[in-house]
């Protein structure tokens, strides 16, 4: 279960961080990197894995001669996110019961 739960907190993770601008790659992975310890490595699998189910959409750009692959969440994506917004709050809201000892009165 944990790391299904590590997979689903990645992808709620990307998402939002793409649901407000398009960013390419490098800033996505450096973003993702000041929230959670994670590596390049573990967070390119996940971006094809969301582009694979259409939460996510690439386009490429060129800078300085070379291009630059942009995401882009899609509608599917904004979807996909609030459902994990709605899980995350119940979840916490769960964890928070039993940390302050909500279960003692029952």
């Amino acid at each position: 279960m944990a790391i299904q739960m590590f997979s689903a907190l990645l992808d709620a993770l990307v998402l939002g961080v793409l649901k407000n601008e398009d960013t390419y790659g490098y800033v996505l992975t450096q973003r993702a990197k000041e929230l959670m310890d994670i590596s390049d490595s573990t967070l390119y699998p996940v971006l094809r894995r969301l582009q694979k189910d259409g939460s996510l959409s690439t386009y490429d750009v060129a800078y300085q001669g070379r291009n630059r692959r942009y995401y882009s969440i899609t509608d599917q994506g904004r979807k996909n996110l609030n459902l994990y917004i709605e899980e995350w709050n119940s979840y916490k809201q769960m964890v928070e019961r039993v940390l302050k000892g909500g279960f003692e009165n029952e």
